[in-house]
């Protein structure tokens, strides 16, 4: 289990939806300083929140980063981008370029920070994945859900290797949830307080996943099935 109590944490995209939501309940929790970072960082009111400029797609973004915030003993990989080509559709440079981003860029953060939560005493790693890398048919969701599968991936055989070093490696699986970026899109949707509520519960618990909705907690029972049992229409 991670203790969040005086913990220092990284919050990537921190600034806006659900980022900002864990940030909160980070700091509820009793964290005493939480970096945030967003590509044009802003001043914060509450000086246990420390802005970073940060670029995801940027190779060499995450070790500056990791120089900068080498106290840090909580990560947590939420920056990214949603996306919305069939991967049938999508040319190489648009498949590229978020595998880019989605999957090797947390795989950055995870491989920059590993010897700073080593040195911290251990700490945690939170991967947040998305309920799209475990269905078909989610309308245009094909490059983004499949960038995310190589997420999930990486985050398994991450909590393996870390766990020699004393690192919890938590996977949030989860479906939308109500933030931009996904404000326009039809359905229902997670409330991204309650969704970092339990983010941060379940780091405490010392747990390996989260399946942070009923969605979430259906598909993966689905995985044991026919193949086909993970198509939906739309």
């Amino acid at each position: 289990m991670t203790t969040v109590s005086g913990a220092t944490a990284l919050v990537t995209g921190g600034q806006r939806g659900l980022g900002k939501e864990i940030v909160q309940e980070l700091l509820r929790a009793g964290a005493s300083k939480v970096y945030v970072t967003s590509r044009r960082p802003t001043a914060e009111d509450d000086p246990r929140i420390v802005p970073l400029e940060f670029e995801l797609e940027d190779r060499r973004s995450a070790a500056a980063l990791a120089r900068t915030a080498g106290d840090v003993t909580v990560v947590v990989n939420n920056a990214g981008i949603m996306t919305f080509g069939p991967l049938l559709e999508d040319d190489d440079e648009e498949v590229g370029r978020v595998f880019e981003i989605v999957a090797f860029g947390p795989l950055r953060v995870a491989k920059a920070f590993a010897p700073v939560l080593a040195a911290n005493g251990g700490g945690a790693l939170v991967n947040l994945h998305s309920l799209t890398s475990w269905i078909a048919g989610f309308p245009g969701s094909g490059t983004y859900g499949a960038a995310k599968a190589a997420l999930i991936s990486m985050t398994n055989t991450l909590r393996v290797e870390l766990a020699a070093r004393g690192t919890q490696v938590l996977g949030v699986q989860l479906g939308l949830t109500d933030t931009d970026l996904v404000r326009q899109l039809d359905g229902p949707k997670n409330d991204p307080r309650a969704v970092a509520a339990d983010i941060v519960s379940a780091l405490q618990k010392g747990e390996s996943e989260l399946l942070a909705d009923d969605f979430s907690r259906h598909f993966k029972a689905a995985l044991s099935g026919p193949v086909e049992g993970l198509a939906v229409s739309g």
